[in-house]
């Protein structure tokens, strides 16, 4: 695991060594260096694989092609074997390297051979061209741009901020947007002109016409087939095993995640590490320490625990959105960046369960409420008409069920996160950030791609290209990274789609359960109270904290310092406060987006620091 950044200009390049500098915590472990008269590329290194490998910047033979390389590839092995057959030689042990010759042998079509999570870029030298890619799912990050004649790209934006061609402003679109999806959604970052390569796509960049390409070469679809059920657990359960064994490439010792739910649970009890880590809040409900400490004592695994307290939470919300990159309203960023720190003092790679819930139909949305199912058999003129005069009107109890049942997924399904609609975004943002476009029109491209699915596939379909890659996997990476801990998600693998794009939704989501094949696939492995266990992810109490004297006035003297009435209007995200404080109302993730929001910008413009 590595983290890298590079620029193309025909100016001076020692800048580049503070660039590197600044993601430092992504490679603490070694550094190197390559430049020329045209590039100036450098790297962090997390040495996980190799470890006598001094971390310098990989060429090939002649010295022709250059790669700075984040991630692991899980099959570099079966790579680099069938390299040396063609007559390469290897100067290291590491993936990296096989992904280069890979690229001398093969060209473009090495995307094609790779398995696991990455982000790279190879310099041609002979040809002044850049080539990169992403991985499948998008778990390693990939930022570039393009200004004042300098094009650069990295594992981190905050690379970008010290070069003295970078112009830092905010975009101007992306706010809204947040508003919505609790995450930065766009193409274009918080950054203007700040761009990600979307997960699984290959760029080029040509430096003699300065044209940059993007592609796609790798599609997310379903290809569903009717099979017998035992038959296919039994499938379920060889193919995440095999994943997991996949995952364990490492001359470092490797630890696990462990919450009290099934997809943790279910990697913990097959991988069997010898160490597990958790942490929580001390309130009851927001606590599965005990879940996660009772399974590691049945396993016999040590179990390592952090509570976490309501100081240290609102302490560290200056350097989770640095580490983040762009504001990252999921609550749970906070408590897993916590995690990954307790970790760090352990073990250098943990495993965790990502993925589970988009693969095998997990999330609670994907199961309408049975009341709802009898109201949908109504006549749809009938509820679209019912629909039509209650959406506006002032929210009451059965409102949302009635607005709900005379829709379709399309009109109001964008994810895990729906924290102010449309009318409620534009009414709290100032003239200059409030905006005609809807959260229907960016979700709408999707829809398209599968619109002759079922409701849970579309749901699915659409988690993979918002939830998953802008907050999910942004978040695990960002918050592990930042404490150089490398987390893998062997549930979140190429091979194990390739096997959950074909099941029927009747499997995945049956008699009102969510995952139930991969319950059913995990209930050999697992007690029973683990593998039946309803979805809750990481319980943060924030509800109770805004409802408290410290946090209250903490958050109003953020929402009402001078620089916010650029972004919103002051009084009404006051009211909002004052609302929650009181009890009329629970506004609390509302209030958190936007103090995420607030904090964020004063940690990159306001007052800039490394934290």
């Amino acid at each position: 695991m590595c983290g890298f950044v590079g620029f193309i200009n025909k100016k001076e390049k020692d800048v580049i060594k503070e660039m590197t500098n600044s993601i430092k915590h992504r490679g603490p472990d070694s550094e190197g260096y390559y430049t020329d008269d045209d590039i100036a590329m450098g790297l962090r290194r997390l040495s996980i694989i190799d470890l006598d490998y001094d971390g310098d910047i990989i060429s090939n033979k002649d010295g022709s092609l250059v790669i700075t390389f984040d991630g692991r590839i899980y099959n570099f092995k079966d790579i680099k074997k069938d390299l040396e057959n063609n007559g390469h030689v290897f100067k290291t042990g590491t993936d990296a390297e096989a992904i280069l010759l890979g690229y001398e042998q093969y060209g473009f079509d090495i995307l094609n051979k790779l398995r696991g999570m990455f982000s790279f870029v190879i310099w041609d030298k002979q040809y002044q061209k850049l080539f990169g890619a992403r991985d499948h799912f998008g778990q390693k990050p990939f930022y570039y741009c393009n200004m004042n004649d300098t094009f650069m790209y990295g594992s981190e934006i905050k690379s970008f901020l010290c070069h003295p061609d970078f112009v830092k402003e905010v975009n101007v679109n992306s706010l809204k947007p947040y508003l919505t999806f609790q995450a930065s959604v766009l193409e274009e970052t918080f950054f203007k002109g700040v761009y990600k390569l979307m997960p699984g796509h290959y760029f080029t960049y040509d430096i003699k016409n300065k044209k940059l390409e993007t592609h796609k070469y790798y599609k997310v679809n379903f290809d569903v087939k009717e099979e017998e059920f035992d038959s296919l657990v039994e499938k379920i359960d060889n193919t995440i095993t095999s994943s997991i064994d996949t995952h364990l490439v490492s001359d470092v010792p490797v630890g696990a995640y462990l919450s009290g739910g099934i997809d943790s649970s279910y990697v913990v009890s097959y991988l069997k590490p010898d160490k597990t880590f958790s942490v929580g809040f001390d309130f009851e409900k927001f606590n599965e320490i005990p879940y996660a400490k009772e399974l590691s004592d049945i396993l016999n695994i040590e179990n390592f625990s952090e509570i976490i307290n309501a100081e240290d939470f609102f302490d560290s919300l200056d350097k989770v959105q640095y580490y983040a990159d762009e504001p990252t309203a999921n609550i749970s960023a906070v408590p897993l960046y916590f995690l990954s720190k307790l970790t760090s003092k352990h073990v250098k790679v943990v495993l965790s369960g990502e993925g589970a819930d988009e693969f095998f139909g997990g999330y609670p949305f994907y199961k309408e409420d049975d009341l709802l199912l009898k109201y949908r058999k109504t006549p749809q003129f009938l509820r679209k008409f019912v629909k039509n005069v209650v959406s506006p009107l002032p929210n009451f109890h059965g409102k949302n069920f009635l607005t709900k049942g005379g829709s379709k997924i399309e009109d109001y399904y964008i994810g895990n996160a729906f924290i102010f609609d449309n009318n409620e975004a534009n009414n709290v943002l100032n003239t200059k950030y409030k905006s005609d476009v809807t959260f229907q029109s960016l979700t709408k491209p999707y829809y398209d791609e599968v619109k002759d699915l079922d409701d849970v596939k579309k749901m699915q379909y659409l988690d993979m290209h918002f939830w998953a890659p802008h907050d999910i996997l942004l978040k695990a990476d960002k918050m592990s990274m930042a404490n150089s801990v490398e987390l893998r998600a062997p549930i979140l693998d190429v091979d194990v789609f390739e096997l959950a794009k074909t099941i029927p939704s009747k499997y995945e989501v049956t008699g009102g359960t969510t995952k139930y094949v991969l319950r059913k696939a995990a209930s050999s492995r697992i007690p029973e109270d683990w593998y039946k266990r309803p979805k809750k992810g990481i319980p943060v109490p924030i509800i109770k904290w805004f409802r408290e004297d410290k946090y209250y006035r903490f958050t109003k003297e953020i929402f009402n310092e001078k620089f916010v009435q650029e972004f919103f209007e002051v009084p009404k995200i006051n009211k909002l406060l004052d609302e929650h404080y009181s009890g009329k109302k629970n506004h609390c993730r509302k209030i958190w987006t936007i103090l995420v929001f607030l904090v964020w910008y004063k940690t990159f413009f306001i007052e800039p620091k490394k934290v």
